[in-house]
């Protein structure tokens, strides 16, 4: 069993979309029982799949010590894939977890290992008590960034600050978002401070996932984006294995 979060310094960087992507992945393509959480309160993991918004907020009540989550579980319409949806609710999750404690989201991932191979964690843009929290129940890290000169800068100082705070954390797998090949800086930072670093092109048709309110692969599994996020899977699932054997 693997917690894997999807984490960003910034939005707009394709975030949501890679979460859920992966999550499809985890369960329709690895064939694991997989469980998307999402932990931020714009929901949009759950409108990505194609879920209406909860008519009453209740995601932050989980966290409470009495909260129940499997209760607010929902399948969705692809085999092996169940969503945990967020809502607005969750904007006052860093203050509800700063009184229950470090280890709460830890804790509530614990009770829900059993029921998953997978937990892939939608974490909110920027760096609170929500990320302090995720580091420590995740075991691996997923950041994607643009191609920006500042991507590498913004990672080297992700890096200095979970040491400086956790002295030790998850493996961190940075992914290159939104790559236009036909932009020099971009094949310039790909070439430079990003080699290495899995790549997710620019498509229109990743952008139509928001429209068909289905990932990628669902729709448009043979198109190069699809393949090269499939290639992304299969490295987390590869570095999931070095994991487990160290």
């Amino acid at each position: 069993m693997a917690i894997i979060a999807v984490c960003s310094v910034k939005g707009g960087v394709g975030k949501t979309t890679l979460a859920v992507d992966l999550a499809w992945r985890s369960a329709v393509a690895g064939g694991h029982n997989t469980l998307l959480w999402d932990l931020d309160s714009q929901g949009g993991a759950g409108f990505l799949l194609g879920h209406d918004e909860p008519r009453v907020p209740r995601a932050a009540s989980i966290f409470q010590r009495d909260g129940k989550p499997r209760q607010l579980i929902e399948p969705t319409a692809y085999p092996g894939l169940s969503l945990l949806p967020g809502d607005i609710s969750l904007r006052s999750l860093p203050t509800v977890l700063a009184r229950l404690g470090p280890k709460r989201l830890a804790n509530m991932a614990g009770y829900l290992r059993g029921d998953y191979d997978r937990i892939i964690l939608d974490c909110p843009a920027g760096y609170n008590e929500v990320s302090e929290q995720v580091i420590l129940a995740a075991d691996l890290l997923i950041v994607p960034l643009p191609p920006s000169p500042l991507s590498a800068r913004s990672l080297d100082m992700m890096r200095r600050d979970l040491l400086r705070v956790h002295h030790r954390h998850p493996p961190i797998l940075p992914v290159l978002s939104m790559y236009n090949s036909r932009r020099m800086l971009h094949r310039t930072v790909k070439d430079s401070d990003a080699a290495g670093w899995p790549v997710v092109p620019f498509a229109s048709l990743i952008e139509q996932t928001a429209v068909r309110r289905a990932p990628l692969g669902a729709f448009a599994p043979n198109v190069d984006a699809a393949r090269a996020l499939g290639r992304l899977w299969h490295g987390i699932e590869a570095k999931l294995a070095e994991r487990q054997q160290a």
